[in-house]
């Protein structure tokens, strides 16, 4: 028992959201299962959810979305995020943010990340770039409450993909 369990908290771990800088798609006491290993095997990606220790506050653990990595040039202008001044699509935002933010440079171990509800959240934009051996892991699941169990997805907005949603599509509403 003793063996499975620290294999267990090596590989995974959970999460409770504080706040509301994720809101819609994450809320205020939600909790997730982190997956503590895809990132020893690969790097993060655009629109993945991570959990991770923020420079500004050592001890806590935050989660965000990427929004920029190695090499990319991060530019926000009122509001619309732009990478490689492009911008970008962000299907997940629902509160987009209320400011403009200048090109910076996303370095080597870095990333730069956003909360989806941008006017309510310290992130990237606030204290800058996130030393990518900070991250926890990658939000997986959502499992309590009920309402909200399903996967956490990288590119759609999370109530797209809770148990919830999947059976109305299954099962036709009259």
């Amino acid at each position: 028992t003793v063996i499975i369990f620290f294999l267990i908290q090596t590989v995974v771990r959970n999460f409770r959201v504080v706040g509301t800088s994720m809101e819609p798609n994450l809320h205020d006491s939600q909790y997730l299962i982190v997956d503590k290993i895809s990132y020893r095997l690969g790097e993060p990606q655009q629109g993945d959810v991570i959990v991770f220790e923020p420079p500004n506050r050592p001890g806590e653990d935050y989660v965000k979305r990427v929004i920029g990595v190695s090499g990319d040039m991060v530019e926000i202008r009122k509001g619309q995020v732009f990478i490689n001044n492009e911008p970008i699509d962000e299907p997940y935002v629902v509160y987009p943010g209320s400011y403009s933010m200048g090109p910076r440079r996303v370095g080597v171990y870095e990333l730069f990340v956003l909360g989806d509800n941008r006017n309510s959240s310290s992130d990237s934009h606030n204290w800058g770039m996130l030393e990518s051996d900070k991250v926890v892991g990658k939000a997986w699941i959502s499992y309590w409450p009920p309402d909200y169990w399903g996967v956490i997805p990288r590119d759609a907005p999370s109530a797209s993909a809770t148990v919830g949603h999947l059976l109305e599509t299954l099962i036709p509403q009259e």
